[in-house]
């Protein structure tokens, strides 16, 4: 079998890659067959021939990773002890992990709610008008954009080079300060002000999310509601107040718990604009630092199992909200 994986040939991989389809082709083709094959097959038969595979990817992929996280987070750096709440009570204590949790509670109180007010404002401020598809591409086309690639946009945006001689500035918020007087800043470093200028690249991509969701949910809103609001003699904010808001609640909580879900789990922006450096680190990104740079393997599976931990809390809300919302339809 040398043949097939050493070397590292493109040509070795390529045939890899083939009999891997080959054989998942052969694997669902069996299912196929043995599910098709009976005259009048029961259902527990036909959920297990279909599902059945799926499940198991799930568990496999999804399932044993987990439990094995949460098995780790109770070990050594080296997985071979077992050294009971030790990664938690770190994670919990420690000076530079303190700083860490404090920086992913700041990510996740500004970010959905910041975002979710921009995109509500603009939404409700560009429905109906003559530019209106206009206006709401341009705000939708930073969600096109990968996290990684904002980040590098961002990054010639607060671009910092230091007075000296004829040196221009290529970052264009410092040429901005220049050209207002003010001396250039190194927004990337200075903290705990950084934090917030990392933050402003992931509104930038979400407010296109909530945006659109919201703006869906307010052409939603019935015509006669509208009308009859307006012979009460609401208008303007109070119209956008008692009508439009309690209109679009259930699609105000799905966007900001959708954002908050994709707040914590920021990774790409940090990693690329900082590394995490300068006090600008997260959980996520001291998961990935801990787990295969440092390669402490107990704290970094504590602070995946953390994060974990905070997702699950969002969710449920997420999930009640909703079941809410159908009763009342």
């Amino acid at each position: 079998m040398n043949w097939l994986t050493g070397g590292g040939e493109p040509a070795q991989k390529f045939l890899l890659m083939f009999l891997a389809i080959a054989l998942f082709i052969l694997i669902v083709g069996l299912i196929l067959f043995l599910v098709d094959r009976p005259q009048n097959p029961k259902k527990w038969f036909l959920a297990l021939g279909f599902l059945g595979l799926p499940v198991l990817g799930l568990g496999f992929g999804l399932v044993y990773p987990a439990i094995e996280t949460i098995r780790n987070s109770f070990l050594n750096r080296d997985a071979t002890k077992f050294v009971g709440l030790d990664n938690y009570v770190t994670a919990f204590t420690t000076p530079e992990f303190l700083v860490v949790l404090r920086n992913t509670a700041i990510w996740v109180l500004v970010v959905p709610i910041v975002a979710t007010f921009i995109g509500l404002v603009y939404a409700v401020v560009v429905d109906r008008s003559r530019f209106e598809k206009f206006a709401k591409a341009l705000i939708f086309l930073p969600m096109a954009i990968s996290m990684v690639g904002a980040s590098i946009i961002w990054g010639f945006v607060y671009a910092f080079r230091p007075v000296q001689g004829n040196i221009q500035q290529i970052g264009l918020l410092n040429q901005v300060l220049v050209w207002l007087g003010i001396p250039p800043q190194q927004f990337l470093i200075n903290q705990p002000w950084n934090t917030f200028f990392l933050i402003v690249i992931l509104i930038w991509i979400q407010t296109g999310f909530a945006m659109t969701l919201l703006s869906a949910a307010i052409k939603a809103i019935p015509d006669d509601i509208v009308e009859a609001a307006r012979l009460d003699g609401l208008y303007g904010i109070g119209m956008f107040r008692y009508i439009t808001v309690p209109s679009i609640r259930p699609t105000l909580v799905v966007v900001l718990t959708t954002i908050a879900i994709t707040t914590l789990k920021v990774f790409d922006i940090v990693r690329t604009t900082t590394g995490g450096q300068f006090g600008t680190s997260v959980v996520a990104n001291e998961f990935y630092r801990q787990s295969f740079v440092t390669l402490n393997t107990g704290l970094g599976a504590a602070l995946a199992v953390l994060l974990f931990v905070l997702v699950i809390p969002i969710i449920w809300y997420n999930v009640r909200q909703l079941r809410l919302a159908e009763e009342v339809r």
